[in-house]
């Protein structure tokens, strides 16, 4: 469960060339709490409707920040795609409950906030993804909005915290059982509702990920498909845990290729 153990992290050096050629909104306030703040990649017309990817950082939920979020931003936004990097507040000031709780009133935040959009697309990577697995799982009644999830990408994340309540990442984390519990992805997956059917879902893990990212991945997967939910499953050769991700920032790219597509696929699909 020691990622940076396999591989040095390396920053995202992108974002600060993101911020410089495309139109951001940066630190915008979804909230009270200091780190709840999002940054907004515009596509070019801003104006019109657009989908929008939103990106929720790694970091074993205690170090990176949106601010080392915007890398993926500019070969989404040339095709017009918004992207949007999620600030939240990581431990020891946050805890997890807290987080699971902003990164969902964030997207409530931009739906009300924005009408020209056309469709969230999530990802997530590392403790990302299990943020952006635990959105998939929101009752939204309660935060009375109905966010257009049209996909998720979750890119090698972990979706059961119960293993990893032993181990250093707990430290700052400070999780009991019953917390771990209530926030892992595999104990909140529902049999998804017809418009949560139509949610394209891309599970994604590294070939050089440790043992356990990948099984958990495989794991979370299966239980997905088999709770109704759109699945595919992508093992990507040639990657560890961390240029599977910073690989976003190139064009040709395979998940910086899905949203675009599902996106156009659904268009197609609802213009028959």
């Amino acid at each position: 469960y020691s990622p940076s153990r396999w591989r040095p992290v390396r920053p995202a050096a992108g974002t600060q060339r993101a911020r410089a050629g495309t139109q951001t909104s940066l630190h915008v306030p979804y909230g009270d709490g200091e780190g709840e703040k999002l940054d907004i990649y515009f596509p070019a017309d801003p104006s019109g409707t657009f989908p929008v990817l939103v990106y929720i950082h790694g970091g074993y939920w205690q170090c990176l920040s949106k601010d080392e979020s915007g890398f993926a931003a500019p070969p989404l936004v040339s095709q017009g795609v918004a992207v949007v990097a999620v600030g939240y507040d990581t431990a020891p000031r946050g805890h997890m409950d807290a987080m699971v709780l902003q990164v969902r009133r964030s997207l409530a935040f931009l739906v009300e906030r924005y009408s020209g959009i056309r469709g969230i697309y999530l990802c997530g990577h590392s403790a990302g993804a299990h943020l952006a697995a635990m959105v998939l799982s929101t009752d939204w009644t309660e935060y009375g909005v109905a966010p257009d999830i049209k996909g998720a990408v979750l890119v090698s994340g972990v979706y059961d915290l119960e293993p990893i309540l032993h181990t250093y990442v707990n430290d700052a984390l400070n999780m009991s059982r019953e917390v771990a519990q209530r926030n892992s992805p595999m104990l909140c997956i529902s049999t998804a509702a017809p418009a949560a059917a139509a949610c394209e879902v891309l599970v994604a893990v590294a070939q050089h990920d440790s043992p356990e990212f990948r099984r958990q991945s495989q794991e979370y997967g299966q239980a997905l498909r088999a709770a109704g939910w759109s699945v595919s499953l992508l093992d990507l050769a040639g990657v560890d845990h961390f240029d599977i991700i910073e690989k976003l920032a190139e064009d040709s790219y395979v998940l910086t290729q899905f949203v675009p597509s599902v996106s156009f696929k659904l268009h197609i699909a609802n213009t028959k």
